[in-house]
């Protein structure tokens, strides 16, 4: 059994078997299937629920990828997201896609396109990453960044938390 299934699988297979009464000589694939249920369900919501929130306060942005990284972390995990502080400017707005996130009416919101540390990329990359980006955004916004928002490179358009709030993002 390789490391992962001792340290991961094991564990979730006695908490499948004492939480619902199974057999550890249960089949393996219904073990398997009860956890597997078990961590999509998110029975154990309470865990998350008693996290404290994910805090993110004048952050420039940075890499596209590992912001993926760290929304997809945060959207599984269940865990509230609060933006705050003066500026969320570039891959920190992807954050306003997911559910569990409001934003401070006072936080300045800043878009622009994609680019490589600037430099504008083949039409091609623009409109994949562009694409990309705006999937993180709720209808008014995406629509507003396909239009407008990408085709800036040097700078940023500038949006108040409260017109993001008047876009569908929950505010704080």
């Amino acid at each position: 059994m390789t490391t992962w299934k001792k340290t991961v699988l094991r564990p979730l297979y006695a908490i499948a078997c004492r939480d619902f009464g199974l057999r550890s000589s249960a089949p393996k694939t219904l073990l398997t299937a009860v956890v597997v249920t078990i961590v999509l369900s998110g029975v154990d919501g309470q865990a998350y629920a008693s996290l404290p929130p994910y805090v993110v306060s004048d952050d420039r942005g940075g890499s596209i990828v590992e912001r993926l990284r760290e929304i997809d972390r945060l959207r599984v995990s269940g865990q509230s997201i609060e933006i705050r502080g003066a500026l969320c400017y570039s891959t920190c707005t992807m954050y306003l896609g997911l559910s569990q996130t409001c934003i401070s009416p006072n936080t300045m919101f800043g878009f622009h396109g994609p680019s490589r540390s600037g430099v504008r990329l083949k039409a091609d990359e623009f409109e994949h990453y562009s694409q990309l980006i705006a999937r993180h955004y709720p209808k008014p916004l995406r629509d507003w960044f396909m239009r407008k928002g990408r085709k800036r490179i040097k700078g940023v358009h500038r949006i108040k938390g409260s017109e993001i709030i008047r876009m569908g993002v929950r505010g704080c």
